[in-house]
């Protein structure tokens, strides 16, 4: 489920701080270290207990970063959206993630997305106790699949959307794997992080992937049977870990040769697409646009906005050849662009469509340009772009459309960016 669609059955919906300190000094600069990890992150222990403290400032070797990247900027991003976002209102005693603006949703409701979204900044930010907390909420709203129900009103009484949404589960479960790596036990919870982890990965399996379709990856657990991918849920290098963490590598290994497949088919000379890397919202196996059952946009939009960053992510992790061959097309796109006249929408042959939602000649989405300075990392010509678009995501400024959705992308590509979205190595 993103900014505007849902992981329920092909519906659509569009889309007080939690008093929690922040880790780590924000007076660090953005000093490399060159420690034993892969890619030549630097991470040493903490007298505090924690494996990994934040910032880490790893740098891998596939992927360029910015010149003025700071944690500092990470931990203000951070701030912000604890005081905009996290709340224990409604939360069942724990704490939750609410939307305050989101287009056509109930004010202040949550979804399973912005629950992810806060686990992963949380291990990120070495915050265990939010953490925690955001888990113990997910896990009140539990569908018959053991799934968190995407979509939670305000006053935590009710599912306003049910059923499982694939990119948040997904992402539930990476950071589950992350925090079992970064803390180790079960911190508050009453089971251990990697128990939690191993039991939403099959979860993830058995309800979430298509088995007689070439293990494809569904858009949420009551989606069987609707072969419809939306290419921003697909995760490669989240999947990666979940083949090492379930032994299970070969079968992971088939869901993302599928999903690679169906991207590199969606940029075509009939979408045309061909060379610029604008993926459709939602499409067929072979890659033509196509609705999900109950309506939704099909261009380059807040869905898809998120591809460049989950690409990105398995390119700069692990070297993959198929996220260059789609990062060189998306990133020649947005450089040529330019970072300060990026818009929220685009037709899939690169005409602007800003989102209606939007306002008129409103700010920029942190999404959109985040997401395209994460994916323009893999190759060091794109060093200005870079630069330029990270500066513009730093002022936290870009807010188009939802607070909710672009406080959580200004976070979470901001730590990518600054080399402290880090993938902990397995003990």
């Amino acid at each position: 489920m993103s900014g505007g669609t849902s992981g329920s059955s092909g519906a659509v919906a569009s889309s007080g701080s939690g008093g929690v300190s922040v880790a780590g000094s924000s007076s660090e600069s953005g000093g490399v270290s060159n420690g034993g990890m892969p890619g030549g992150a630097g991470m040493a222990g903490s007298p505090t207990g924690a494996h990994y403290p934040f910032p880490q400032n790893q740098r891998l070797s596939h992927c360029t970063y910015p010149a003025a990247a700071n944690p500092a900027d990470v931990q203000k991003a951070y701030a912000a959206w604890k005081t905009a976002l996290l709340t224990s209102s409604g939360a069942g005693g724990h704490l939750r993630v609410q939307r305050p603006n989101s287009p056509s949703a109930e004010t202040n409701s949550t979804v399973s997305e912005g629950i992810a979204y806060g686990m992963l900044i949380a291990v990120a930010l070495d915050d265990q106790h939010t953490f925690d907390e955001l888990w113990k909420y997910s896990q009140l709203w539990l569908d018959s699949s053991g799934l968190m129900n995407w979509y939670i009103n305000a006053a935590g009484t009710q599912a306003l959307g049910t059923g499982g949404a694939t990119d948040a589960d997904e992402d539930m479960a990476w950071a589950l794997v992350m925090a079992d790596r970064q803390w180790g036990g079960k911190g508050s919870l009453d089971k251990p992080y990697l128990d939690y982890a191993k039991t939403q990965i099959k979860a993830i399996w058995d309800h979430e992937i298509d088995h007689q379709n070439s293990e494809f990856l569904l858009a949420g657990d009551t989606w069987g049977g609707n072969i419809i991918f939306n290419a921003s849920y697909f995760a490669p290098n989240e999947y990666r870990v979940f083949g090492a963490v379930t032994n299970d590598a070969a079968n992971w290994g088939h869901v993302i040769d599928t999903g690679y497949t169906i991207l590199a088919k969606s940029l075509n000379a009939t979408n045309g697409n061909a060379d610029n890397g604008l993926v459709p919202a939602w499409c067929d196996v072979n890659g033509a646009p196509k609705e999900p059952q109950n309506g939704g946009a099909t261009n380059y939009q807040y869905d898809s906005a998120r591809i460049p960053f989950r690409i990105g992510l398995d390119y700069c992790m692990n070297g993959e050849a198929r996220a260059q061959t789609y990062l060189a097309k998306v990133s020649q796109f947005f450089a040529g662009v330019g970072a300060s006249k990026i818009v929220d929408g685009y037709d899939l042959n690169g005409t602007a469509h800003p989102d209606p939602a939007s306002e008129p000649n409103g700010p920029q989405s942190a999404v959109f340009v985040g997401s395209a300075a994460v994916g323009a990392m893999h190759d060091q010509k794109f060093q200005s772009f870079v630069d330029d678009a990270y500066g513009l995501v730093a002022t936290g400024m870009l807010l188009a459309r939802s607070s909710y959705y672009n406080l959580s992308w200004t976070t979470l590509t901001l730590a990518m960016l600054t080399g402290n979205l880090v993938e902990y190595p397995s003990p």
